[in-house]
C-alpha cells in the first residue's frame, strides 16, 4: 500500500502526517504538490489540516479546485482510499466526496486542545476495529470544526452507518460541554455511502507517538490500515 499527502499553500501538518506513516507507521509514503495531477500510484491519499490558501472565502472552498483535487475525485470515485484531517476534512465536504459541511465553531472561538471522541460506526474500516466503549483522547486545532447537515442528510448518515465520531466526555458521555464546537449529532467525522473517503476534524497523526505520551490516534490509523490492506 502506498500513500501520498497532498500539499496545498497553508498545509502545516504535512510533515505531522509524513513523519508518523514513514517513521512510526513504517509505510510507503510520498509528498503530492497541489498543482500536480499525477498521485504517484498511490492507494491511499491523506489530505493534511492547515489552512489551505489562507482559509479565505471558506475554509478548503479553494483548494478544492486546486489541480490535483480533480485526480483525487477521479481515485476516489473509483473506490480508492481518501483521508482529510481537520482543513483536509474541510476540502472533502467542499469536494463533494463528504456530506455535509463545516461551520464555524459555536463560540466563534479557534479551539486547539485535547478532545475525546468515540467511534460510531462498526462498519467503515476506520472504526469497525476499534473499541466502542473506550473515549479516544485526540487533539484539535481548528476554527470552522461544527459539522453540519440537514435533518434528512444525518438520517441517511445514521441509517447507512456513515457516521464515524462523536465527540464524547472523557467517560464517553456525550453532553453540550464535550460536544464543544456544536457540531449537529455531536459529529466528529463522517465516511461517503461507499465508506472509502473518510473525514474528521481532530488529529490523530498528533496523538500517535509514544514520546508525546498519547498513542490513541495511532490506534485509529493502525485500524485504518490494517482494514484497508486487508
Amino acid at each position: 500500500m502506498k500513500y501520498g499527502i497532498v500539499l496545498f499553500p497553508g498545509s502545516n501538518c504535512d510533515e505531522d502526517l509524513y513523519y508518523v506513516f514513514k517513521d512510526v507507521l513504517q509505510q510507503d509514503v510520498v509528498k503530492l504538490w497541489h498543482k500536480d495531477t499525477d498521485l504517484q500510484a498511490c492507494d491511499f491519499v491523506l489530505v493534511p489540516g492547515g489552512f489551505s490558501y489562507g482559509d479565505y472565502l471558506r475554509s478548503g472552498a479553494i483548494a478544492r479546485f486546486s489541480p490535483i483535487m480533480e485526480s483525487v475525485i477521479t481515485h476516489a470515485n473509483k473506490g480508492g482510499y481518501v483521508l482529510g484531517i481537520c482543513n483536509g476534512f474541510q476540502i472533502l465536504t467542499e469536494a463533494g466526496l463528504l456530506p455535509g459541511t463545516l461551520l464555524n465553531n459555536r463560540d466563534q472561538k479557534f479551539v486547539c486542545k485535547n478532545a475525546f471522541i468515540r467511534p460510531v460506526s462498526t462498519s467503515a474500516l476506520m472504526t469497525a476495529g476499534l473499541d466502542h466503549q473506550k473515549a479516544y483522547k485526540i487533539p484539535v486545532a481548528h476554527a470552522d470544526g461544527r459539522y453540519y447537515a440537514p435533518d434528512h442528510v444525518i438520517q441517511e448518515l445514521i441509517a447507512n452507518d456513515q457516521i464515524l465520531f462523536e465527540y464524547c466526555s472523557e467517560k464517553g458521555t456525550c453532553d453540550d460541554i464535550s460536544n464543544f464546537n456544536g457540531s449537529v449529532n455531536a459529529i466528529a467525522g463522517v465516511t461517503n455511502k461507499q465508506k472509502n473517503v473518510f473525514g474528521l476534524m481532530p488529529h490523530p497523526e498528533r496523538a500517535s507517538d509514544p514520546a508525546l505520551s498519547n498513542t490513541d490516534g495511532r490506534a485509529l490509523l493502525e485500524t485504518l490500515l490494517e482494514k484497508s490492506m486487508a
